[in-house]
This record gives structure tokens, C-alpha cells and sequence, in this order.
């Protein structure tokens, strides 16, 4: 049964399409907006011709795919910083597409720690809602902590399915994000160190105590397990 669960999860993520275009809403971020379709900001900026100021505004269509089919180009490695100023005549940025589920990169990965200990209630694929990280089970009120160092390019409630979520971006490569709080601890534009506590846990869809985490390799979602040390 759970290896069925998995399965459908896995195939769910290989079929992950995203649109043609989003308009740009009010609050909007290009991350947010990148993090929503499993996209790498760097490329969108790309391949809306974006520039360095990487402006977005309200009722702006943003392309989501490369035009003509073209790969974006990339900047260099570092050269790059994430947007986290919400769309309302100022200044943001986005990620690329990510159709299946991330493998392990060759670039060295952060030293990983579990953001809060707790038994899984779902792992990598098994949630029909959330099938891009795993659900860990947990106290309401309990201390989450950042899984590894890195800037907070993300802090709200904007993204539905998510409840109050942080992203944070550890590297040009890796970025996790943290759902379901019930309280946010740190701000976007915020430097982080491995254990400091971000946030509270909150409750989740079924109404359990649970932190939605995930971990994403240039925008791909990939299994946490894999990075994570035993528990």
C-alpha cells in the first residue's frame, strides 16, 4: 500500500506541467512565483528578459518556459542573489522547471540537519496535497529550526497549500522550505545558521502538529531522506 502511495506520488511529480504564463498579483515575489511552479528563478528572469533589476509588477504576464523552446542561460555560479521584495512596483526574481524529482547534485550539499525531530507522518511522494517533501509529526508549538545556513528569501502565507511557510536558500543549488507554522520567526533578506530556531510548528490539513519540509536542488523538489543524517 505504501509503496503504491509512493509511486502515485512520483508519478504525479513526472507530470508536473506548469502554465503557459502568470500574472503578476500584488505581494507577488519572482521565488514565490518560481517556488509555486517548481521553476528556477534564474531562468524565468531569463526568459522574461528581466535584466538585472529583475522588476516584476502587478498584472505583468510572466512566461514560464523558455520561448522557442530555447534553454535559459544561466549566470555564473554565486554571481546571482535571490529577489525577496514583493511585487508592487519593486524589484524581485525567479526559478527553473522541474518536471521530476531532483537527483543528487555533484556540487558538495549543505551539512543537512533535521528541522525538528518527530516520527514521519508521510514521506517524500505520499501526500496527495504536498507530495514535494515529507511531513514530520510533532508537538503544536514546537521549535523549527533551519536544516542548514543560509538567507530567508521567503517568510508568509502567500502560497496556498502551504500554510505560513519559509524558504530558505542555502546555496546557488539547494534551498528547503518549512510549512505549516504556526508562528514565523525570521524575516526575508534574514541570515540563518544551522539549528536556529525559524519558527513554530503549527497544524496541517488534517489538523495534526506536523511541519511540511522540503528540500529543492535548483528548483527540482528532491527526497529530504537522502540529505538528512539517521534520526
Amino acid at each position: 500500500m505504501g509503496l503504491a502511495l509512493v509511486l502515485a506520488g512520483c508519478a504525479a511529480l513526472t507530470r508536473w506541467d506548469p502554465p503557459d504564463v502568470h500574472v503578476v498579483q500584488r505581494g507577488d515575489t519572482l521565488f514565490q512565483i518560481a517556488f509555486k511552479h517548481r521553476l528556477d528563478w534564474r531562468d524565468v528572469a531569463a526568459w522574461n528578459g528581466l535584466g538585472n533589476a529583475h522588476r516584476i509588477y502587478p498584472g505583468q504576464e510572466l512566461r514560464l518556459s523558455p520561448p522557442g523552446g530555447a534553454r535559459a542561460s544561466r549566470p555564473a555560479a554565486g554571481s546571482a542573489t535571490a529577489p525577496s521584495r514583493p511585487a508592487s512596483n519593486s524589484a524581485t526574481t525567479a526559478r527553473r522547471p522541474a518536471g521530476a524529482a531532483a537527483s543528487v547534485p555533484r556540487g558538495p550539499a549543505p551539512a543537512w540537519g533535521w528541522p525538528v525531530r518527530g516520527p514521519l507522518l508521510w514521506r517524500f511522494g505520499e501526500s496527495r496535497r504536498n507530495p514535494t517533501g515529507i511531513g514530520i509529526g510533532g508537538t503544536e508549538g514546537a521549535e523549527v529550526r533551519a536544516a542548514a545556513d543560509g538567507e530567508v528569501v521567503y517568510s508568509g502565507s502567500g502560497l496556498i497549500g502551504y500554510g505560513q511557510l519559509i524558504i530558505v536558500q542555502h546555496s546557488d543549488t539547494f534551498l528547503s522550505a518549512y510549512g505549516y507554522n504556526e508562528t514565523l520567526k525570521v524575516s526575508e533578506g534574514e541570515r540563518v545558521k544551522s539549528g536556529q530556531v525559524i519558527a513554530l510548528m503549527g497544524r496541517g490539513p488534517a489538523d495534526v502538529p506536523l511541519l511540511h519540509f522540503e528540500i529543492r536542488v535548483e528548483g527540482k523538489p528532491a527526497d529530504p531522506v537522502r540529505f538528512l543524517p539517521s534520526q
